[in-house]
């Protein structure tokens, strides 16, 4: 019975990660409510999973990696509805909801379920996978692209080499707004591309999934990825030192995408 309130909690923390997403693009400060008392409400659906988890194994939550993994994204969650309570800062959540929800869902996780009831269910479910992660992976490239212009131009402008009549490059105001956008664009795609392959793996291959090399470095790209979204967002990062993020988390994406391309030839299957 833990599982389900579990599950469920993840469901509800899920509506944290829509509202992340969504803010994105667009100031979400009239979502932030629904989505904080939907938080809130898993919260409560946490503990009682945790505390039913405890009654039916007699140990604490602490026996493997997803009991772990949940009672550290319960803890998170807590302690972040008590420091919005006294500071009021909203802008924590667009980084700790996506957190606590993947936390969460990796717990989740603990217990396997029927495999797929129908070959076209999971070969559709496989392809909205890889399309979103292909859409994430070519918009992170034209996001690196442009911070690549972005640097060579901001390097011509500080040396006064630029020639107003021989350069074709776009003011960086523009390739600022242009590696902004694709960033957005890409780490949705990319968070689309997450969740459907967790939960693919995890139906694939039950609780030995955790055990996929290929969704470590995934996992660990799309937090990295998080993370450069947070600074952008809560710390106002721009210009050159977004654009290096850009180009760093590209590197990042193109080196699980080698590690996955290598380890189908050598991982055990």
């Amino acid at each position: 019975m833990s599982v389900i309130w579990l599950r469920t909690a993840a469901a509800l923390y899920s509506l944290g990660l829509l509202y992340a997403l969504f803010s994105l693009f667009r100031r979400g400060a009239r979502l932030f409510t629904p989505a904080l008392v939907a938080f809130a409400a898993g919260a409560v659906l946490h503990l009682v999973s945790l505390v039913e988890l405890r009654i039916e194994t007699g140990h604490a939550p602490l026996n493997n990696f997803y009991e772990t993994s949940s009672l550290c994204a319960f803890l998170i969650a807590v302690l972040f509805l008590i420091y919005y309570a006294y500071y009021r800062v909203a802008v924590f959540g667009v980084c700790l909801f996506p957190v606590v929800f993947f936390m969460t869902l990796i717990g989740a996780t603990e217990f396997p379920v029927a495999s797929w009831s129908s070959p076209h269910i999971r070969n559709a479910w496989l392809l909205i996978h890889i399309t979103a992660v292909l859409v994430g992976y070519a918009a992170l490239l034209i996001a690196a692209v442009a911070s690549i212009y972005y640097l060579l131009q901001e390097r011509q402008l500080k040396r006064k080499r630029v020639d107003p009549s021989s350069n074709r490059l776009p003011p960086l105001g523009t390739l600022d707004q242009i590696i902004t956008q694709a960033m957005n664009v890409g780490f949705v795609f990319i968070t689309i591309g997450t969740v459907t392959g967790v939960v693919w793996a995890f139906i694939e291959n039950g609780t030995s999934w955790i055990l996929n090399p290929e969704i470590g470095f995934f996992l660990f790209t799309w937090a990295f990825y998080l993370a450069m979204i947070f600074l952008r967002v809560s710390a106002g990062w721009r210009g050159r030192r977004i654009a290096w993020l850009a180009v760093s988390v590209l590197g990042c994406s193109l080196i699980t995408w080698a590690t996955h391309l290598g380890i189908r030839s050598v991982w055990p299957q």
